[in-house]
């Protein structure tokens, strides 16, 4: 069976933004579809949030996983990729507006303390697609450009997409439909 976990980002809910317009679209195709509920949404721990991950994971061992991160939820998935052991390969993950460094105000310590080893990453899951909005403000575009180039897939930049949220009125998000197309297609 075919399921995706979704992450949304700091201070995100599981049906916030796309997330509801994707679990739909997945539903469609009688691909499983989960919103995760990440712990302490307003002050996460990254080890929890990865803890979150690993327990959707490990339940389905026996099923084709896809993950899906936005914003904070990109790393959550990044450090879960670095920790997870070896029988946990995930089929797919699509990064959505996704930070690659520290934030300036220093936030977020746990998610950003050391960088991402991105060779582990790569062998955690065999395909990626990035995505951003060419106009965030909260994550600059040069994120998607470093993370494309270091996980081997060309960056989808979204016009006029802010952060890729429901703040910046992003209700859908075809393009994450269309690289999770891809990723089960191929």
């Amino acid at each position: 069976m075919k399921k995706v976990f979704i992450v949304h980002g700091l201070g995100g809910r599981p049906n916030g933004g796309w997330r509801p317009w994707l679990m739909a679209e997945l539903a469609k195709k009688d691909t499983y579809a989960c919103a995760l509920s990440m712990p302490d949404p307003e002050e996460p721990v990254c080890a929890e949030w990865v803890g979150e991950i690993e327990r959707h994971v490990g339940r389905s061992l026996r099923d084709e996983v896809y993950l899906v991160g936005h914003s904070l939820g990109v790393a959550a998935i990044l450090r879960y990729l670095e920790a997870m052991p070896e029988k946990h390969k995930v089929s797919g993950a699509v990064l959505v507006s996704g930070r690659c460094e520290k934030p300036e105000d220093g936030r977020l310590p746990t998610f950003y303390e050391v960088p991402f080893d991105f060779g582990t990453i790569r062998s955690g899951s065999s395909k990626f697609a990035v995505i951003h909005g060419d106009d965030d403000a909260v994550v600059p575009v040069s994120n998607a450009e470093m993370f494309a180039r270091e996980l081997g897939c060309e960056p989808i930049i979204v016009r006029n997409g802010g952060h890729l949220n429901g703040s910046s009125g992003r209700w859908t998000l075809p393009q994450c439909m269309e690289a999770l197309d891809k990723m089960m297609s191929g």
